[in-house]
């Protein structure tokens, strides 16, 4: 027990000795909750993490696990989504006889469906956050392109076709999303 108390302690002393580098310093969230969900490279290998949150709940077990399912959520739409969008735009002008009166009116409508839906073995749940300001809960999760891939092979229920497309298509995300943040 004092060996687990005493680790405990140095790990607190080392994020203490070690600045704010865990820390946005314009925000003083972790700097996780800035940066958000994506694709993401760590001593060369593959991750993604997914950030859930959640506010207005006030009980925090229930906070908690909303803001986990969350994050795990925002994993599984870096794999797949469906989204489908419509758009419903209405004008009309009416000009009375005299061309100095007229009537105009328009109407926009806009709905947006997005559905995930995906098996994921091996997300972790590795970090918690409180905001201090508002209550809002924050949890990461993070996959390793690798364990995952492992985690494949040991799924029976899915033929050798289907986790090779499964494992393409998670080196393809991860390709792509990395692009795409390279771009910005």
């Amino acid at each position: 027990m004092k060996r687990k108390s005493l680790l405990f302690a140095l790990s607190l002393l080392m994020l203490a000795c070690g600045g704010n580098s865990y820390y946005d310093e314009e925000t003083g969230e972790p700097k996780w909750v800035v940066r958000g969900s994506g694709a993401f490279e760590e001593d060369g290998k593959k991750i993604f993490y997914g950030v859930g949150m959640v506010s207005g709940i006030g009980n925090r077990a229930l906070a908690r696990t909303t803001a986990e399912n969350r994050g795990r959520a925002e994993l599984g739409k870096i794999f797949r989504t469906y989204s489908a969008s419509l758009m419903k735009d209405y004008m009309a002008s009416t000009t009375a006889g005299d061309m100095t009166a007229s009537a105009e009116e328009q109407h926009v409508d806009q709905a947006i469906k997005t559905f995930s839906k995906i098996t994921l073995s091996g997300v972790m749940v590795v970090d918690h956050w409180v905001d201090p300001a508002d209550g809002t809960h924050f949890a990461l999760t993070r996959l390793d392109l690798a364990e995952f891939g492992n985690a494949l092979n040991t799924v029976k229920e899915l033929d050798a076709k289907t986790r090779d497309f499964v494992r393409r298509n998670a080196e393809k995300a991860f390709d792509k999303l990395t692009s795409e943040e390279n771009r910005h």
